[in-house]
This record gives structure tokens, sequence and C-alpha cells, in this order.
């Protein structure tokens, strides 16, 4: 009877261990994954305008919890935390998606092309983006025009 829970203890050791090395290894490939992307317009990560041009959006934490975001020719860059979400429907190519508030556009999301994703925190300016447009009359042409979700195709390195 020793033998068999010893034998059982040691298996149950053993899976535990594989299942936490098979985490951290899922967790370090998610953390080399870089998105690139070529973002035509001026935008908005938290407190920080970053130019248009070339940006790779990568992990900085082993889960991907803060994101850095760096201009590859201008050198401009800003870290953002970040929280994992799934698309509903599998997506077909990494992306973008930026908050379009008339002339000022807020990154929101990074997706890969497995239907994985990261979320932004909304920054204090782009609330104060909502509640502007939420007080405006919902059936006016303005409210229809101000607010536009915008996705800019990304490729993964």
């Amino acid at each position: 009877m020793d033998k068999n829970l010893l034998k059982g203890l040691t298996i149950f050791t053993l899976m535990v261990a594989l299942a936490i090395m098979t985490a951290v290894v899922s967790a370090n490939a998610q953390s080399r994954m870089k998105v690139t992307a070529n973002i035509p317009f001026e935008f908005f990560v938290g407190g920080h305008t970053l130019p248009s041009g070339d940006y790779i959006v990568q992990a900085v934490t082993s889960g991907g919890a803060a994101l850095a975001i760096q201009g590859s020719d201008t050198g401009e860059s800003a870290v953002r935390l970040a929280e994992p979400i799934q698309a509903m429907n599998r997506r077909r190519s990494a992306g973008l998606v930026f908050h379009r508030y008339g002339q000022k556009y807020f990154l929101a999301q990074i997706w890969t092309e497995d239907s994985i994703g990261r979320q932004l925190a909304k920054s204090k300016q782009e609330r104060a983006m909502e509640r502007e447009l939420a007080s405006i009359p919902s059936k006016s042409e303005l409210a229809e025009s101000t607010y536009e979700t915008i996705e800019v195709v990304a490729v993964l390195r």
C-alpha cells in the first residue's frame, strides 16, 4: 500500500511540474511576440501623443500585462497596462484597434492572428471624450459622426 501511495504522489507531482513548465513556456512565447504596423495618423496611448509612423508593439512583462508601443523611425514610445481579451469570432489577421473621437485617435486593442488580444485601459482623456459624446443628443448627425472604431492591419514578428 505504501508503494502505491508513493507512486501516486510521484505521478501527481510530475503532472503538476509539467503543467507549470507548460504555462511558463506559453507565457515566454507570448512575451516575445511582436506586432508591427504603420499607423497613418497621430494617436494617444495613455497620456502620450505619438506621431504617425511605423510602430512595434510588444509585451514587456512575461504575462503580457504591460505593453510597449515604440516608433521604429521616431523612437517615440509609451508603456500601457493591458488585459487579455478573446475575439468572439476567429480573426484572420493581426491588427491594432483605435477609438476615434473627432480627429483624436486612442489605441484601444492589439490583436494577434489567433483571436487572442490585449485591451488597453482607457486614459482620462479618452473617458472625458466619451462623456462629452454622451452629452450630445444621440440622433444628431454630430453624435453619429464623432465616434468610430478604426482597425489598422498589423504583422506578427
